[in-house]
């Protein structure tokens, strides 16, 4: 038989431990029947007296004690210092907190749950860090800051005020009367922010989470309107103190991408307006937009964007493209004035004004125009180079609605550092060849310091002045060099400073005849060309070559050599008065009748350029065959007979002024 001994505790042992649990029991039933209102009147005054301002329970204070402290409130006021402009930091109907027991022991205020009713909340930092959330007298000690986890509000107030950041913000919370809402919280707001007035609607889930990652992401929407910009973004975000875990897909439309600076921090080039939609993400520090897709004027634009502000400078990085570029969506970006379109006659209409005279028009026009800059003037915003870094590759596919210029393609990789601008490589397709190269602007020196270089590849001759019919049948491509160093805030004060040099060699090919005789006022050829229609001739060297000094441009050679005509030049362009004044020397090679050989000049400013012969060296001509004339018709013809003394070019002495670049 197996005999069990129990252990006999003595007599003292058993009442100390039965005194004390009857003392734990008579501490908790005092503790959860304790009339913690009889406290709330020496805790407002401990509480106004550490604060410095006033803080008051107005009705009711309970405590319920667990693994953490649930405390309500019946009525609650904190006031602002005084410096605040809104009196009041909370003044709520009611509220209840969850509080942590030992973060408290150790001088730290920890909220994991707050819970609001009609609140009035008057948020406001000054530049010098001070801020009415900051629960101490010292309003800029951020430890006094209470760590606030998920926020409930069924329907209040709330203003928001950061000079530094030109904040100025009133919102509207409402709960929705619906069932089973995903998006319970209704909120309106408007204001400034950094200066900027905007209005905003939106929704979001009930709990607002302000310190820490939800497992569940907290959903919401927004709709914000300002003056020239519309923003839509739908989505989730796990933190909305910081918007860590944000992805939403947005869709944002505005009159020009570089007033988003003023909103954003992020510095983007001048543009038309725009209308684009993507997937917005936050993780960390990095924001990053992908599945970028929509217009800039009339050009597409797709790809993807970060911006990245973990540094002590932000950065922006990315890739973008598009498949058809609009060359009229560039010229905000050089500082060109977008292009006006009149609007044209309303159909049907009658014009019951006579038809001025087209030779009176162009004279106004040419007045008009002499007095007209062509550079772009508009000032660059160089100060925003120094805002952020950038790291971003373009690629246009195509382009269009160029005009003058023929572009086809073009891709550039900017890059920005510490105020210093690097286009590299910047490379276009034009007229079937490459223009490819580099460009820095260094934004730290005023003016900005400018310096480029450009190689020329195979451009087609046929394809270089697409406005002109009569060079659609030349062959030939060019190439060349271009090397230019200057400073200034705008393109033309950039060009009008500017040093350096400029080098064009065309090799053989084919030159539409008909410009060569109009430019040797050849007579003979014009009439058979009137009478059998253009040809072609070959083109044996073009050589053009400029040396740049403080914004004029002199030349050194100027030469096209063909098997009919010699071509020679000299002159010089202006870059800072936008002026020139050039001639060219013809000398044909081959006897032709009824030639007026004299030189032609171009003369004028870039807007109105005026072109015509040499009235001196023509009247001498024309003289010669009037006194001919008089004495017997037929010699007047031979007067304008060209016996064709020009002689062929040196090509290589031109080559060899193009190799010294």
């Amino acid at each position: 038989m197996i005999k069990f001994r129990f252990f006999k505790a003595p007599r003292w042992l058993i009442v100390s431990l039965l005194s004390a649990l009857s003392l734990l029991l008579v501490v908790v039933l005092t503790l959860l029947l304790f009339p913690w209102d009889r406290l709330r009147e020496p805790l407002n005054r401990y509480a106004s007296e550490q604060l410095g301002r006033r803080f008051e329970i107005t009705r009711h204070l309970s405590v319920d004690l667990g693994r953490s402290i649930t405390v309500k409130l019946d009525g609650l006021v904190v006031a602002n210092p005084e410096w605040a402009k809104n009196p009041y930091l909370i003044k709520a109907e009611s509220a209840e907190f969850e509080m942590r027991l030992w973060p408290l022991l150790q001088g730290r205020l920890e909220l994991p749950r707050v819970l609001l009713t009609q609140p009035e909340i008057g948020l406001q930092m000054q530049a010098d860090g001070r801020r009415t959330w900051a629960l101490s007298s010292d309003t800029s000690d951020v430890s006094a800051v209470p760590k606030v986890g998920a926020l409930t509000i069924s329907q209040g107030l709330l203003t928001y005020i950061d000079s530094a950041k030109g904040a100025d913000i009133s919102a509207e919370f409402s709960l929705t009367p619906e069932d089973n809402a995903l998006l319970p919280l209704l909120y309106k707001a408007d204001g400034k922010w950094h200066n900027q007035r905007f209005k905003a609607t939106g929704r979001s889930g009930g709990v607002l989470q302000l310190s820490r990652n939800l497992q569940q992401p907290f959903p919401l929407e927004i709709n914000v309107i300002t003056a020239n910009t519309r923003l839509k973004a739908k989505g989730s975000v796990a933190n909305l103190a910081d918007f860590s875990g944000l992805m939403t897909y947005f869709e944002i439309e505005g009159r020009n991408l570089a007033e988003l600076y003023q909103l954003s921090g992020v510095v983007l080039p001048s543009t038309p307006a725009y209308k684009l939609k993507g997937q917005l993400v936050r993780q960390g520090n990095r924001w990053t937009a992908s599945q970028i897709d929509g217009l800039l004027g009339s050009s597409d634009l797709s790809g993807s964007l970060s911006f990245d502000t973990s540094g002590s400078v932000a950065r922006l990085s990315g890739k973008l493209q598009s498949k058809l570029l609009d060359f009229s969506d560039l010229a905000p970006v050089v500082g060109l004035a977008p292009s006006k379109t009149k609007p044209s006659a309303t159909k049907g209409s009658v014009n019951t004004r006579a038809a001025p005279d087209r030779s009176q028009v162009r004279v106004s026009q040419t007045k008009q125009n002499s007095g007209r800059r062509v550079l772009p003037t508009i000032p660059l915003d160089l100060e925003r180079l120094k805002a952020m870094n950038a790291d971003v590759t373009y690629n246009a596919v195509a382009i269009r609605h160029v005009k003058q210029l023929p572009l086809d393609s073009g891709t550039v990789h900017v890059q920005l550092t510490d105020g210093v601008l690097q286009l590299d490589p910047l490379a276009l397709g034009v007229a079937g060849g490459l223009l490819s190269g580099r460009m820095t602007i260094d934004a730290n020196q005023t003016p900005a310091v400018f310096d480029t270089h450009f190689d020329v590849r195979g451009l087609k001759l046929n394809r270089l002045f697409p406005t002109l019919q009569s060079t659609k049948s030349s062959l030939g491509k060019v190439t060349g060099q271009i090397s230019l160093a200057g400073k200034g805030n705008t393109a033309a004060s950039m060009l009008g400073s500017a040093s350096g040099n400029l080098a064009l060699v065309v090799g053989r090919g084919e030159l539409s005849n008909i410009l060569l005789e109009f430019i040797g006022l050849d007579g003979g050829e014009v009439i058979k060309f009137l009478l059998r229609g253009d040809r072609n001739v070959m083109l044996r060297c073009a050589a053009v070559e400029f040396s740049v000094k403080q914004g004029l441009m002199t030349s050194t050679t100027l030469m096209l050599d063909t098997t009919d005509t010699l071509i020679t030049g000299r002159g010089s362009v202006n870059l800072a008065n936008e002026s020139l004044y050039m001639v060219f020397n013809p000398e044909p090679k081959d006897g032709s009748i009824l030639s007026l050989r004299s030189p032609l000049k171009i003369a004028g400013s870039f807007a109105a350029p005026t072109v015509g012969v040499d009235k001196l060296a023509l009247a001498g001509r024309i003289g010669l065959a009037i006194g001919l004339g008089l004495i017997n018709p037929l010699l007047a013809l031979a007067a304008t007979v060209e016996t064709g003394p020009g002689q062929d070019a040196d090509c290589r002495q031109a080559l060899k002024a193009a190799s010294r670049q």
